[in-house]
């Protein structure tokens, strides 16, 4: 899988793209990340990729004709071919499992991290999708850009030690898009806290009821949207 990311701080990602399971993807060349510093596309001496927004008001707005100019400079160093172009802002569709299973299936995906007010409203027009983390800011779209291709890339197929890992767990399609039931290891106590009989039981059957049973009964306790979300669909 590729992708691109679009950002003026390419150096936070050096790390990141070198560490566990993503490291291990790109290493492997299940992950191919280019990182498009957006600077070099700035206007005058200074390359200036932001100004001031038209009508008043603080801060600085990102330019169209410098995102444009990246995204198309993109395109040609992958052969012409066109990502697809996913604009981070708070403004976006909520990122969720569904999401995240939606981006996996793309060959190709461009990842455009704003910084300062926001991006100039025509931007919009050159982006296929618009995806936020949540109802928060940041100063920066760079760490949701991390989460996202974290939350893909452990989707393709042979980056996960155990593919069974990614179908049970929390929001996964075959669990129905509920919380993962409690999981326990040894020891068997702990300070009067003891693993429920039925796992130790080795009655695989009691113990997938079990399980079913308790993942739905902590959706309702601490997701209830979940349960609506899947009963509506």
């Amino acid at each position: 899988m590729k992708i691109d990311v679009v950002t003026l701080f390419p150096q936070l990602f050096g790390p990141f793209l070198e560490t566990s399971l993503v490291g291990r993807a790109v290493q492997s060349g299940k992950l191919d990340v280019l990182l498009e510093d957006l600077r070099p596309y700035g206007i005058g001496r200074h390359k200036s990729v932001d100004d001031t927004p038209y009508g008043g008001g603080s801060g600085m707005v990102m330019r169209v004709d410098c995102i444009v100019d990246c995204l198309e400079g993109l395109d040609e160093k992958r052969d012409g071919e066109r990502g697809h172009r996913v604009l981070l802002t708070p403004q976006g569709a909520r990122f969720d499992q569904r999401r995240a299973a939606a981006l996996a299936e793309r060959p190709r995906l461009t990842l455009i991290c704003g910084r300062y007010e926001g991006f100039d409203e025509r931007v919009r027009s050159f982006v296929d999708e618009e995806i936020s983390l949540g109802d928060f800011v940041m100063t920066g779209g760079e760490i949701a850009a991390m989460a996202i291709i974290e939350a893909v890339v452990r989707l393709i197929p042979g980056v996960l030690g155990n593919e069974a890992s990614a179908t049970e767990e929390s929001h996964s399609p075959a669990s129905g898009y509920v919380l993962e039931y409690p999981q326990y290891t040894r020891p068997i106590e702990f300070r009067g806290m003891r693993v429920p009989d039925v796992l130790v039981s080795g009655h695989h059957a009691e113990i997938a009821k079990w399980r079913r049973q308790q993942s739905l009964m902590r959706t309702r306790e601490r997701r209830p949207d979940l349960l609506q979300e899947d009963e509506s669909s």
